[in-house]
């Protein structure tokens, strides 16, 4: 098990592929080329399914506001090729990591046991990290609704 991320700790470094926005079809991305802004993680469990949807779209209608204010990258285990199609259905100004292997998904202690209709399994837990320029975790919000995420947002970056 993964020590607790808190407000304060430094932000798990990463590097992996981003879809989308200057990115285009898959290009790799890491961390610490954002120096000195700051960014929004948003971990989700699967492109184009409802809660995911309601969420990137927020982002989308919200996204004069926050692009002015931080970085936002949306995190997910989907495959560069299914970010591409999702980014594209919803027109979605804003780049995608693939984390297929999990890594960043474990780095930042959302790789969870779930449960649904009784049955366990493991998936990202729907969770937000906020990290200032100064390269330290200054929000994180677990478990975030779809719907209240881009208000969560706008109170803190």
């Amino acid at each position: 098990m993964e020590r607790e991320l808190k407000v304060g700790d430094p932000a798990p470094p990463f590097t992996s592929t981003a879809v989308g926005g200057k990115y285009g079809v898959g290009a790799p991305i890491s961390l610490e080329e954002f120096g000195g802004e700051t960014v929004v993680l948003y971990f989700y469990p699967k492109d184009d399914t409802p809660g995911c949807t309601t969420q990137a779209c927020a982002v989308r209608d919200a996204w004069n506001a926050l692009s002015q204010m931080a970085i936002i990258l949306g995190v997910s285990p989907d495959p560069a090729e299914a970010h591409r199609k999702f980014i594209e259905k919803h027109g979605l100004p804003f780049p995608l990591i693939s984390d297929e292997e999990k890594a960043l998904a474990h780095a930042y202690g959302v790789w969870v046991e779930k449960s649904m209709y009784g049955k366990k399994y493991m998936g990202v837990e729907r969770s937000t990290f906020v990290i200032g320029a100064d390269g330290k975790l200054k929000a994180i919000f677990r478990k975030v609704k779809p719907s209240e995420h881009v208000e969560k947002l706008l109170t803190v970056i």
